[in-house]
């Protein structure tokens, strides 16, 4: 099975779409990677969606991918005398450092850190920025600010802070119970929230050890600052368009994820563009001509994924919403225009790895050929490969289990789990009889395969190899 498109969907996973018969409908349906939200959720429930993704994986012989989400720190106000009260612009504005305050005339904000960090001209944003107050005064024990835009607040509705970096533990305790349980189940990546800056990554890479890959989710004005050592220390690359649109400014919004794109694919990383997508699904069986757009504009940047949230985790039509999403992919990709587009930004091979990926995709492509073939360990010469964006299919054969399931979220990338191929010959007419299952060539018809040699080593391909069927 190769999907007709070569963008990725990723699903988010939740009430209405957490049975066995809805993983299988949406995994039909087009989704190539399933993501489990820790933000809600016991550890029991996710135990038993993460086994009935892979119950469906060995049913259909696709690999499946399983993405964990973690919570990470949340800032929110504390309780408010009275449950809540109206702000009016331009009115001023106590917080003090506290859970509660004995009456209503300030606020509490259980955060010291946040009064360690902020300073006078720092913005402070209330329920998702809805609620937008300048700092015109701080101290130890109390920050004043002035009401930019008013409106209701309540109980611990979240704060953004988007001036500032805040020293807070990017890992909290139940992010830490949380890991801990998704590597034991054996989740082939792992989101980061709340990344300030590439040392944030340091105690997360440390824990995972390879055992899933690390996505950094791009949500904080500061990770824009530091996105270059960001993208280079993680395995891939979320743009979540939601909290980073409440920090800057929404018209630079898609600017800012044209660079991320297009740095992910000269650092060979796949970056998933994700909320909102087609937010308006979650009540409706049809997307609003914008969102449709808002895909479409995704896949002409080049990403590599796509991803639903609440359209298939709490949504009324998950699975139209998953349809609807991957007719948006194949028509935007069969439009003359993003050929152009990806060829017009890809870019020059910067080592010698890159070298000869471009090659051999370039080669195939050139040729004909009826696919690029890929023998890697690790999956890097797949996703090397990926990044130029080649019109033919990408088939990466592996005998790592989890780098075969990592491969679902990488663009265009169809992976194949084996382990008989004992030396370079072998490998090639393993190569063969994959491409001969998934893709029926014609006699005469070539593939081209990237492979290393001395055969079976991790990081070894040096080698291109153009073969005939007969």
């Amino acid at each position: 099975m190769i999907r007709d498109r070569r963008a990725k969907i990723v699903a988010t996973i939740g009430p209405a779409s957490a049975s066995p018969f809805m993983l299988r409908s949406l995994f039909l349906k087009g989704v190539d990677t399933f993501r489990l939200n820790f933000s809600h959720g016991e550890h029991a429930t996710h135990a038993a969606e993460i086994s009935a993704i892979r119950a469906l994986e060995a049913e259909v012989g696709v690999p499946i991918g399983i993405l964990q989400d973690l919570q990470g720190p949340k800032i929110r106000l504390g309780r408010i005398a009275g449950g809540a009260r109206m702000l009016d612009r331009h009115e001023k504005v106590s917080f003090l450092p506290a859970e509660t305050t004995p009456d209503d005339t300030c606020l509490p904000l259980p955060h010291p850190e946040i009064f360690a960090a902020i300073e006078p001209g720092h913005r402070l944003f209330i329920d998702d920025g809805r609620v937008r107050l300048k700092v015109t005064d701080k101290r130890a024990d109390r920050i004043e600010a002035e009401v930019l835009e008013g409106g209701k607040v309540s109980d611990r509705k979240g704060v953004n802070l988007p001036d500032c970096v805040l020293d807070l533990p990017v890992l909290t305790e139940k992010d830490r119970a949380d890991l801990d349980f998704g590597l034991s189940q054996g989740v082939d990546w792992v989101a980061l929230s709340f990344v300030q800056k590439a040392s944030d990554l340091d105690e997360i890479t440390g824990i995972i050890a390879g055992r899933a890959g690390l996505v950094s989710k791009i949500e904080k004005p500061s990770a824009l600052q530091d996105i270059e050592a960001i993208v280079a220390r993680s395995d891939a690359i979320m743009i979540a368009r939601g909290d980073l649109g409440v920090e800057i400014p929404p018209e630079d919004v898609p600017a800012k994820q044209k660079e991320i794109i297009a740095l992910c694919r000269r650092a060979c990383r796949p970056v998933i563009v994700a909320t909102q997508m087609l937010e308006s699904m979650t009540a409706s069986p049809a997307p609003t001509r914008a969102e449709a757009s808002d895909v479409a504009t995704a896949i002409y940047d080049g990403a590599d994924a796509v991803m639903l949230s609440a359209e298939s985790a709490t949504g009324d039509y998950p699975c139209e919403a998953v349809e609807v999403m991957g007719r948006i992919i194949r028509s935007t990709e069969g439009h003359a225009l993003y050929a152009r587009a990806m060829a017009a930004t890809r870019e020059t091979a910067e080592t010698d790895a890159d070298a000869i990926a471009d090659t051999g995709a370039t080669l195939a492509c050139r040729m004909g050929a009826t696919c690029i073939m890929a023998y890697s360990m690790s999956g890097a010469t797949g996703t090397r490969i990926a990044a130029r964006r080649p019109k033919l299919p990408l088939i990466v054969m592996t005998r790592d289990t989890q780098v075969s399931r990592r491969m679902a979220l990488v663009w265009g990338a169809r992976s194949v789990l084996e382990a008989s191929a004992s030396d370079y010959d072998s490998m090639v007419l393993t190569a063969k009889e994959e491409c001969r299952k998934l893709l029926a060539p014609k006699l005469g018809d070539t593939m081209v395969v990237l492979s290393g040699v001395p055969f079976g080593q991790v990081g070894s391909t040096n080698n291109i190899r153009v073969a005939t069927f007969r």
